[in-house]
């Protein structure tokens, strides 16, 4: 089928995905002993959205995301070892310990950053799509946002112009069920945010979200349209967000039976199951095993790496003894 991942596409997806539930896993467990400054959004459940669809960018593409974006990241191809220093606050870090786990960039790999303002990530794609259409690039721009978002004014203005420009622009719609402890159907008068897209005359498609290869052929296509010059698209990813909106969440507004059938149909399970199909058991276990270590040592490295230093200038301090 057009836009499918190959087996090997689809095995460093599943490594990939693996890694992240592993970092949010860890964060979870760091959390708990209090070892982590604030609250710690994790996206476990949801790691098809972010890994597969920018498994279809180029080095060159850019992408921004939201305060959960750990998938992101990983999946656009940051190592795991400066992530994690990141959110630890690390000299090694890749923002030097200065972003925190929410806002973590690196414009090498092409990400932009995620963004603790929700729906803010939106338009900056926006505008990095306008550039890139200015300069006569063949770059794409994707945002991934959340159905929280896409109830924001700022979503429906960026995808106005986009509309109207035509600008390279993919907008991923990670809809994960909830804004905070909101679920969707109490933000939104429909129950499948992409109809919106029409009002704007851009194309959309509506994928299973925990199906890493729904999500990579749906995207792929969307991609390919926008770099051809034909303008933005919008994929609405059904997922769900198993954790809460963070580590401090209290809980209680999910429903069991819903966590229940979610997790069995977790995107790890389903990317598996097909993987099975094509290659040995012996392959997978070697791919697992392998994501779980590289994992362990980035955080063992990380938690051991030094904390940033910070020069005073005393030229401008008030309180040093030249004033």
């Amino acid at each position: 089928m057009k836009n499918t991942p190959s087996v090997e596409e689809h095995l460093e997806i599943y490594r990939k995905m693996l890694m992240v539930r592993h970092l949010e896993e860890g964060l979870g467990a760091l959390h708990k002993e209090g070892r982590t400054r604030g609250p710690i959004h994790r996206c476990d459940g949801q790691e098809a959205v972010g890994i597969a669809a920018t498994a279809v960018l180029e080095t060159g593409d850019k992408v921004a995301t939201t305060h959960r974006g750990h998938a992101v990241y990983i999946g656009k191809g940051m190592a795991m070892r400066p992530v994690i220093a990141e959110i630890f606050g690390r000299a090694t870090g890749a923002c030097g310990g200065r972003a925190g786990h929410m806002l973590v960039a690196d414009a090498e790999k092409g990400v932009i950053g995620g963004n603790a303002i929700v729906g803010a990530g939106i338009p900056a794609a926006t505008g990095m799509a306008l550039s890139m259409q200015i300069m006569g690039q063949s770059n794409v721009a994707m945002c991934i946002f959340g159905d929280g978002a896409a109830q924001t004014g700022i979503c429906h203005e960026a995808m106005n112009m986009a509309a109207l420009w035509k600008l390279p622009v993919v907008f991923v719609l990670e809809h994960n069920q909830f804004g905070l402890t909101v679920p969707s159907e109490v933000q939104s008068s429909v129950a499948d945010l992409s109809v919106r897209a029409a009002g704007y005359n851009m194309p959309s498609e509506i994928v299973d979200g925990n199906d890493a290869v729904a999500v990579y052929r749906a995207v792929s296509g969307m991609v390919e349209r926008a770099r051809r010059g034909e303008g933005p698209a919008m994929i609405e990813c059904k997922t769900y967000r198993l954790e809460g909106f963070s580590t401090s969440d209290m809980g209680g507004y999910q429903k069991a039976e819903d966590i229940a059938a979610w997790k069995d149909r977790d995107p790890l399970t389903l990317s598996r199951n097909m993987l099975m199909q094509a290659v040995s058991e012996e392959r997978l276990s070697e791919v697992e095993a392998s994501a779980k270590a590289e994992v362990e040592a980035a955080f063992e490295a990380a938690l051991s790496d030094p904390m940033p230093t910070f020069a005073v200038d005393n030229a401008c301090n008030p309180y040093s003894e030249a004033h």
